[in-house]
């Protein structure tokens, strides 16, 4: 039984939001809207995020992907359409290698399938800097890895900001830093299993997963397709109604 926090609007097919790392369900709020229009949106925190359970330990993307697929399992009960940001991302293909009969496709947004050694060691050192000083300690270099200058300079786009920075100021300091060392071993060299509808999407402006990357995990996958929005990691923040709107046509074409 899952044991995961999660919230569940609208009706039609099942669309499955998987946040970023030091976020919650928050993230989504805009994006969960749009497509609630048209699908039964269920979003949910990752263990040790938001209301979700502390779990100590280690986290694994493939613990991560099994917390996702119990998820599916007992509230939609049919395969789904997963979307899946940053950490969300990452989840997201573990979960199609792993579970292929419960994802119908696959959204993988402002993610990589494989780290290179030093943006690993980077992971090692905010992992660090959680378990010793606090998540207050990476607030700052948070905001510049997550968000453009354009959207930090509009008031709308500086308060919605600051609500996701306070969000992560919140996350389980414990929990972050083992979602860190999860993405140490990233290599998801098993993608040329995934079977279902890919789309990619990247951030132009994105520095903390250049689109390179995103072309790595196009590339990875039989058929995959890729869309490019001007932004930084959090495109589905900074650009909810494009990203709803390319989520939309995505599955409409399935």
């Amino acid at each position: 039984m899952s044991q995961l926090h999660f919230v569940r609007q609208g009706t039609g097919q099942v669309v499955v939001l998987s946040h970023a790392r030091g976020c919650d369900l928050s993230m989504w709020d805009a994006v969960a809207d749009l497509l609630a229009e048209k699908f039964t949106v269920l979003r949910y925190d990752h263990r040790g995020h938001g209301k979700s359970p502390v779990a100590r330990g280690t986290y694994t993307l493939n613990a991560l992907a099994d917390d996702a697929a119990a998820l599916i399992e007992e509230h939609a009960g049919a395969p789904v359409h997963f979307v899946g940001l940053a950490l969300g991302g990452l989840v997201g293909q573990a979960l199609a290698v792993r579970y292929p009969q419960w994802v119908r496709s696959l959204v993988i947004a402002n993610a990589s399938s494989q780290f290179r050694v030093e943006v690993s060691h980077e992971w090692v050192q905010r992992a660090q800097l959680a378990r010793t000083q606090g998540m207050q300690a990476l607030v700052e270099s948070m905001s510049q890895r997550w968000f453009t200058s354009a959207f930090l300079a509009d008031p709308a786009g500086a308060r919605r900001a600051a609500d996701l920075l306070a969000v992560f100021n919140q996350t389980d300091a414990l929990s972050y830093a083992a979602s860190c060392d999860a993405m140490t071993t990233l290599s998801q060299t098993s993608n040329r299993r995934i079977a279902c509808p890919t789309l990619v999407i990247a951030g132009t402006l994105d520095l903390a997963t250049p689109s390179a990357l995103s072309d790595a995990v196009v590339l990875g996958i039989s058929g995959a397709q890729l869309h490019t929005l001007d932004t930084a990691l959090m495109s589905a923040v900074e650009q909810p109604g494009v990203f709803a709107a390319l989520v939309k046509q995505f599955i409409r074409k399935i």
